[in-house]
């Protein structure tokens, strides 16, 4: 059993729970079967399973990436584009292929504290993914500082150290009992951005 399916039965929140696909992975003629197997042994709700793959992976046999994608999506697992903006991809698989969710790389997110000149990547995504209507992610918020940046630039979600480090499943347990300090938030941004329950 899967440590989400435990912690549903707990009576804790149902959360999404993030898996990161390597080419290799993905590139397995046995890709589709194995990962329908996997949600058929757990019993994990697919709408639950989001599958993170890089721009480099997605494009990389068209084709054959937008029939996986959708034979994926139809089952209602979700589809997130990691490390997103690092790729030197075109855009136009964002309406080609299902996409659910865009994260933002944490070398772009970092420059909102150490060149905030530079911040027009990060601001260009979280703009354009609202735009095509899909879930914006910042990966690798360490400080309050960025995450304000995140928050007045409606960024739906962040991830990283500032929230936690990487805790075993018995910890992030307890982490979804509690929930977040509130420490570590600024009730008075018009804008909060809620936090992942996925990696750092």
């Amino acid at each position: 059993m899967p440590a989400s399916q435990a912690w549903l039965e707990k009576g804790l929140p149902q959360i999404t729970v993030a898996v990161n696909i390597s080419a290799i992975e993905f590139r397995d003629e046995h890709f589709l079967e194995s990962a329908f197997a996997i949600l058929r042994e757990t019993g994990l709700d697919p709408r639950f399973l989001e599958l993170e793959l890089t721009e480099s992976v997605l494009m990389k046999r068209a084709e054959s990436t937008e029939f996986i994608l959708k034979v994926l999506r139809a089952r209602g697992v979700r589809l997130a584009v990691d490390d997103f903006g690092t790729g030197y991809s075109s855009l136009s698989y964002l309406r080609k292929f299902p996409i659910d969710t865009l994260k933002i790389d944490q070398s772009f997110v970092r420059q909102i504290a150490t060149a905030p000149d530079e911040t027009t990547i990060v601001t260009a995504i979280i703009s354009m993914g609202r735009s095509l209507k899909l879930r914006v992610v910042a990966e690798g918020v360490e400080t309050q500082e960025e995450l304000a940046f995140l928050q007045a630039h409606n960024c739906d979600e962040a991830q990283g150290y500032y929230f936690s480090r990487p805790l075993a499943p018995h910890q992030f347990a307890l982490l979804l009992k509690r929930g977040l300090p509130e420490s570590l938030w600024q009730p008075s941004l018009i804008a909060p951005v809620h936090t992942s329950a996925q990696k750092p």
